[in-house]
């Protein structure tokens, strides 16, 4: 069935204050979603039907059966695929009217320019905080729209920076938080989540997104909004630019930009001396001659064996463990990321130590 745009797009259209300016403002659009999953995806599909003219989607990740609660555009036949792909192929199918592109190589430092320097507005749905403060600081830098959003256990936060607010640039994350945390923050895959949450951040992203485009009503400028799913409380944090901070004017974030590494655990290549495998474990388990502990953020989830300690990422301190030098230790955690920044922090701390991240973590085990 042939469809035209006119058809497609006119329950939106007939609004008296969106009309179709609006909608041939969404159509000029070209805008690009930083992250596939949860919020993400969620966005992506609904800013497609609303008609952006073009959508460039970026995740390395793949489909996994964790997933599926809560990324509910991706279906049982995706797993192991790509997800950035398998979802432009569904906004392909019901958008026929947007361009729609997709990018599976990770956002860095090296890179970001040339992958995002053509849009107008990014859309930050990734659960990586040095990706966040790399998106946010590209964007400062080259007077590029930001729409925010994150999640943690039952909170959602949606803001929109760098937008033009009476001649000046709106606030940034750095207006609200100046420096990126030094201590791992654990995103969903350690502490979990419900899926409403995440549906209802990437449609506050979405709506963000149409105001911003459309110059409807008020988009979140100098401000953050705080979301509970448990009481459908709502936050909003005002945010304030100050010029005087070498932090979060564009000369100071010029500076960190240079001398920061934004350096994503998630994304980077696990070298096998850090590293044992599932099988490697089992054969020391039997010796005894190993400590394990585990960074899961929730000490109540059930292990396959017994662990020395259960200290969550968000309370670990490198400095605070005692190491007996003539045991192995084996660090683990959910996925096989977070364990691995630990083993390598230990490793710092004590070289001579036997210290090990349990491969692709207990899910895998």
């Amino acid at each position: 069935m042939n469809v035209t745009k006119q058809q497609l797009y006119n329950r939106q259209t007939i609004l008296s204050e969106f009309g179709e300016k609006g909608q041939q403002k969404l159509q000029e659009a070209e805008i690009a979603i930083v992250g596939c999953g949860g919020l993400g995806s969620i966005a992506a599909v609904y800013l497609a039907a609303s008609g952006i003219g073009k959508i460039h989607l970026i995740d390395f990740d793949i489909v996994d059966v964790s997933n599926l609660h809560r990324q509910v555009f991706y279906k049982i036949d995706d797993i192991g695929k790509s997800k950035a792909k398998v979802l432009a192929d569904y906004i392909k199918s019901i958008s026929p009217f947007v361009d729609t592109s997709s990018s599976e190589q990770p956002i860095t430092k090296t890179n970001i320019f040339e992958q995002l320097d053509e849009f107008e507005l990014v859309v930050d749905c990734t659960d990586s905080l040095p990706t966040k403060y790399l998106l946010n600081d590209f964007c400062v830098i080259t007077d590029t729209v930001l729409v925010y959003g994150s999640l943690y256990k039952h909170d959602g936060y949606v803001a929109s920076f760098n937008v033009m607010d009476k001649l000046t640039r709106s606030a940034n994350l750095r207006d609200a938080f100046p420096k990126m945390p030094q201590q791992a923050i654990p995103n969903c895959s350690e502490v979990g989540t419900l899926n409403p949450i995440v549906g209802i951040i990437g449609l506050m992203q979405a709506n963000e997104v149409i105001k911003i485009i459309t110059q409807t009503g008020q988009p979140l400028i100098n401000q953050l909004l705080i979301f509970n799913s448990l009481d459908n409380s709502q936050l909003k944090m005002k945010l304030k630019v100050d010029k005087a901070c070498d932090n979060v004017g564009k000369r100071g974030i010029l500076k960190i930009f240079k001398n920061e590494d934004y350096t994503d655990a998630s994304c980077e290549i696990q070298e096998d001396e850090f590293l044992i495998s599932s099988e490697t474990l089992k054969q020391k388990i039997e010796s005894k001659k190993i400590e394990i502990i585990s960074v899961i953020e929730d000490i109540n989830t059930k292990l396959p064996f017994e662990v020395l300690e259960k200290i969550p990422l968000s309370k670990f301190n490198v400095d605070n463990i005692k190491i007996d030098l003539n045991k192995d230790y084996i660090i683990i955690c959910k996925k096989g990321i977070t364990s691995y920044t630990v083993t390598k922090d230990l490793k710092v701390k004590y070289p001579d130590l036997n210290v090990y991240s349990l491969k692709n973590g207990i899910d895998k085990y």
